[in-house]
C-alpha cells in the first residue's frame, strides 16, 4: 500500500494510474478507522481497479474547538488497519496546507436547503466545511466513484447535491450502516465510551427498530412521545432529537405520504458522547 503524504506525491501517483486507464474508487475519512470504514473499501474494491483512502481531520467542519482537539488521532494505527485489510492500494495523508493553501476557511455552498435541516440547525457552517474538503479531495484524487456511509445520511445527501450542482465527474455511492453485534452503529466516537456504556447504547438501534414497527400504525407525534419516554428512562442518556423526515428533502414530517420515502433520525448524548443513527422506514 502506498502512503502519500503530500499533494504533489498524490498527483504524481494519480496521474500514473489514470495513464494506465484504471478506475479509481475513493472514500475519505478523518481517521480513527473501524470496520465501518472498511465496509466502504470492500464495496470500492468490488467496483474499481484501484482503491484510495484519505485521512484528514478537517478543521473547518468542527463548530466546537474542543471537539476538534478531542477527536481521536492515531495515524500509525490507521495505516496498519488499512494495510492489514488488503482492500486499499493507497492512502493520502495531506497536511492542512495541501487542502487549504491560503486560509483555513470554508467556501459557502447552496445545498438547496439540505444544510438547514437536522444537524445544520445546531452546527452552522458545518456542511460548508464538509463540502469544501470533499470537493478539494475530489479535485486532487480524481475518483470515478466515491463511497460514504449512510450513518451520516445528511452528509451523504449533501455531497450528492454538491456533485450534482457542480457537475463533478464522480459517482457517489452510499453504503449501508455497519453495526456492532448489539446493533450500535459503528463510529469513531464510540471509542470514548466505556464498554458497559457501549452495550447500553444498543437501546438506540432497538428504538429505531420499534419506530419501524410503529410507522404507519401509530401517528408520528405519538411515535415521538414514545421515543422520548424511552430515553427519559435511560440513565446517563439524553435524547438531543428524534424526527422522521423525507429522504429526498430531509424535511421533518408529521404525516405519512404514500409516494414518499421516509427515514427516522436520532441523536443521543451518552455520557457526553454524541451518537447519531438513522433507519429507512419500510
Amino acid at each position: 500500500m502506498e502512503v502519500l503524504k503530500s499533494k504533489k506525491v498524490l498527483q504524481d501517483f494519480i496521474e500514473r494510474q489514470k495513464e494506465m486507464g484504471k478506475k479509481i474508487g475513493f472514500a475519505p475519512t478523518m481517521g480513527a478507522l473501524h470496520n465501518g470504514h472498511l465496509s466502504l473499501y470492500e464495496k470500492a474494491r468490488e467496483e474499481n481497479d484501484l482503491v484510495v483512502s484519505s485521512i484528514f481531520v478537517n478543521p473547518t467542519q468542527f463548530n466546537n474547538p474542543e471537539d476538534l482537539e478531542k477527536y481521536p488521532r492515531d495515524i500509525n494505527r490507521d495505516i496498519l488497519i488499512l494495510e492489514n485489510s488488503g482492500l486499499v492500494d493507497a492512502v493520502y495523508i495531506p497536511e492542512v496546507m495541501d487542502i487549504y493553501p491560503e486560509k483555513t476557511e470554508s467556501q459557502h455552498y447552496d445545498f438547496d436547503g439540505l444544510e438547514n435541516e437536522m444537524e445544520g440547525k445546531s452546527r452552522p457552517g458545518h456542511f460548508d466545511g464538509v463540502g469544501t474538503v470533499v470537493e478539494e479531495l475530489f479535485n486532487q484524487v480524481k475518483p470515478d466513484n466515491a463511497y460514504f456511509g449512510e450513518k451520516d445520511f445528511q452528509q451523504l445527501a449533501i455531497i450528492k447535491k454538491m456533485v450534482d450542482k457542480k457537475k463533478l465527474p464522480v459517482k457517489i455511492k452510499g453504503v449501508a450502516i455497519y453495526r456492532a453485534e448489539n446493533g450500535l452503529a459503528l463510529s469513531s466516537r464510540n471509542q470514548r465510551l466505556q464498554e458497559n456504556r457501549r452495550e447500553a447504547s444498543k437501546i438506540i438501534y432497538e428504538t429505531l427498530k420499534k419506530v419501524n414497527d410503529w410507522f404507519r400504525v401509530v401517528t408520528i407525534p405519538e411515535i415521538k412521545e414514545r421515543v422520548q419516554d424511552i430515553f427519559d428512562n435511560q440513565q446517563g442518556m439524553q435524547l438531543e432529537y428524534f424526527l422522521i423526515a423525507d429522504e429526498d428533502t430531509l424535511k421533518e414530517t408529521d404525516f405519512f405520504y404514500k409516494d414518499r420515502n421516509f427515514r427516522a433520525f436520532i441523536v443521543v448524548v451518552v455520557d457526553g458522547v454524541r451518537l447519531i443513527d438513522n433507519m429507512h422506514l419500510d
